[in-house]
């Protein structure tokens, strides 16, 4: 089953540096490890983090850079004038404008304070232990994220942080997680509950 691409939004704190002599980037980090979002989904309600590591296996080897994810709005590309480099935080990308109306008008808005997040496309592998979900006591449930198996951009982004979104099961989805919930060995069927759950959420994103 091909895995749907997800993209998520954070609020970081993205800069304009120069060395001296070289020209001014943009720099920022698109994600950061073990850091739980706030709560995404409406009927099921989770929130997620991405484990240290999950980028090991990533194909990153053509990756843009975009406006608001919008590929009319190009800043840049892996392997021309986008950097990526992982570490201890997370990604971190660096990238060197074009002489274009829009990274010029970008790193005014930059400079003002008026943008200041960045966002990420990816998409996580249909494969055992890629992801793990577990239901809280609360009845929320976790998502922890343990391998990324594309990239596709890094956004700079006007959008709020982690928007949430709303979840919507199917009526037969929805019969099948009441009746597993209510199974008296609901202990020995959780894995199938989660897993159920999960495929319902990432439909809906």
């Amino acid at each position: 089953m091909k895995m749907k691409m997800e993209q998520r939004q954070r609020t970081t704190t993205i800069q304009l540096r120069q060395s001296e002599g070289e020209q001014e980037v943009i720099e920022g980090y698109a994600l950061k490890f073990d850091r739980w979002s706030d709560t995404l989904g409406w009927f099921y309600p989770f929130r997620e983090k991405l484990a240290q590591g999950c980028l090991d296996d990533t194909d990153t080897s053509n990756v843009v850079a975009l406006f608001n994810h919008d590929s009319s709005q190009v800043l840049g590309r892996t392997g021309a004038n986008v950097e990526l480099e992982v570490d201890n935080i997370g990604l971190k990308f660096r990238i060197k404008p074009t002489n274009t109306t829009l990274s010029r008008d970008l790193m005014e808005n930059i400079r003002a304070g008026v943008i200041n997040q960045c966002s990420f496309a990816f998409t996580v592998p249909n494969e055992e232990g890629a992801e793990e979900w577990e239901e809280t006591e609360e009845g929320t449930y976790e998502r922890t994220i343990h391998k990324i198996d594309r990239l596709y951009d890094v956004s700079v982004v006007t959008t709020p942080a982690y928007p949430d979104t709303e979840a919507v099961v199917g009526a037969r989805g929805k019969k099948m997680v009441e009746e597993l919930r209510s199974h008296p060995q609901k202990k020995e069927i959780q894995r199938m509950l989660n897993e159920l759950d999960k495929e319902e959420i990432l439909k809906t994103l």
